[in-house]
């Protein structure tokens, strides 16, 4: 069996992967296990030299690796490029912060000595999507690798080049044959390879289906699992934001990477003095956004990376229509193609409100006042991320503790940053990536105590 990649903006056929058979899986799994207790005796030092050498790899690379996201989901080649360098970003900060997180830690007892000594734990099984197919693993990876474990990855279908081209990041950048595997394998194969002695850990980026079943895998074998899932996130526009700054940041947030993001704003809750005010500006904004092939330089908005995909976002304007959502701009689509979209008084109960919307849809939503808007952003399933417009940043911060979003930007979209921890509540996973806590989640934090 081999699994192709297909352009979604032309149909054609991109590349061709051989499917890894289960005698090939059987083998990475025992590479990655024997490589570990070879890889975990590494010093630091040189962990970090190939973490940073790994970066370096990316920036000699931006444009093939950004060429073949853009062929493989439809990503607008600027972005493409954009998101490889973010990665070379990533390994640049373990590479500078891994001894401070490792080190260490001193805790004073009744001991003569007492400290938490951070140990590897073994192989990471790297369950990742296609939406920002670099970005995805490499957050997941420098921080993984640089602690000392090994990482098996098993990509999104779609995108079995990136895959490649990320395998190759590594062994150009000099790491030991089997720190870094991929496995071509589709979900058919997950348990096999949950279950094997070799894999201590899972992360998982995706659906909220894709989580509970692996969740539930990860429970059946005692191994343990780190969750990113989805998002519904609110932006919440204040009557006294600057609204011409706030515009643009919100067209940025909704409809960077045709809206496939967890964490992209979803709901925009706009209190009812400055609702059409907002509204107005949004819709004209959009249609300002240059649709096209993604490989093109001035494309805004390319396809979504599947035709199903796009076809599952249809559903949900239309039923969100039929519910009583106004279409003020867009509705249409055309197999991977789906217009950029913006519906208005859009309340809960309609799915552009109670579900994700993973494409470029702007549910517009009025709030009476501040309380109501805060209110409306809680009513989900999802607590990904929020975000908060307003002059008024004194009064933003004292609603701080009333949400239960993992994220809380003023005057910012949601987005992820090495430096700082990344993460969900509720349907939206468990667990955190980047900063320290993404190098602590695969860490044996081993407390050591001499009398």
């Amino acid at each position: 069996m081999k699994f192709d990649s297909i352009n979604p903006y032309n149909g054609e056929v991109v590349g061709s992967h051989k499917e890894t058979t289960k005698v090939e899986l059987t083998k990475i799994l025992d590479t990655a296990e024997k490589t570990f207790e070879e890889w975990r005796k590494v010093p630091l030092g040189e962990r970090t030299r190939l973490i940073a050498k790994a970066g370096q790899v990316l920036r000699d690379n931006v444009e093939r690796y950004a060429k073949v996201m853009a062929l493989e989901m439809g990503k607008p080649i600027v972005e493409a490029r954009a998101e490889v360098k973010k990665c070379a970003l990533v390994c640049d900060y373990y590479a500078e912060n891994a001894a401070d997180f490792l080190a260490d830690e001193i805790i004073k007892t009744d001991a003569s000595q007492s400290f938490v000594r951070h140990n590897p734990i073994g192989c990471v099984f790297a369950v990742m999507p296609w939406n920002y197919p670099f970005w995805q693993v490499f957050r997941f990876a420098a921080p993984t690798l640089t602690a000392g474990n090994t990482g098996i990855l098993k990509h999104a279908q779609n995108v079995f080049g990136c895959a490649a081209m990320i395998e190759e990041v590594f062994d150009k950048a000099g790491y030991p044959k089997g720190v870094f595997q991929n496995a071509f394998v589709g979900h058919d194969k997950t348990e096999m390879i949950i279950s094997h002695n070799a894999v201590k850990a899972i992360t998982l980026t995706g659906s909220e289906r894709a989580g509970s079943a692996v969740a539930q895998l990860a429970g059946k074998y005692l191994k343990k699992s780190l969750l990113e899932l989805g998002g519904s996130n609110a932006f919440l526009v204040l009557a006294d934001a600057d609204m011409d700054k706030t515009v643009a940041t919100a067209v940025n947030a909704r409809m960077m990477n045709a809206g496939q993001s967890c964490i992209a704003a979803k709901r925009f809750i706009i209190e009812e003095k400055v609702y059409d005010e907002f509204v107005d500006k949004f819709v004209k904004a959009v249609i300002e956004l240059k649709s096209g092939d993604p490989m093109e330089e001035n494309t805004q908005i390319g396809t979504l990376a599947r035709i199903d995909l796009a076809e599952g976002v249809q559903k949900q304007v239309k039923e969100s229509v039929k519910k009583g959502a106004k279409l003020l701009l867009g509705g249409k689509q055309k197999d991977a193609y789906h217009e950029p979209t913006v519906l208005g008084n859009v309340k809960p109960g309609m799915p552009a409100f109670d579900e994700e919307t993973f494409g470029p849809v702007a549910a517009m939503i009025k709030a009476k006042n501040i309380d109501e808007a805060f209110e409306l952003s809680q009513m989900s399933n999802y607590a990904l991320g929020i975000s908060v417009c307003t002059k008024n940043v004194k009064k933003a911060l004292e609603y701080v503790d009333r949400v239960d979003d993992g994220a809380y930007f003023v005057n910012e979209l949601v987005k992820s940053d090495p430096r700082l921890p990344f993460g969900g509540q509720k349907n939206s996973g468990f667990g955190r990536e980047l900063s320290r806590d993404g190098m602590m989640e695969f860490i044996n934090r081993k407390t050591v105590y001499v009398k």
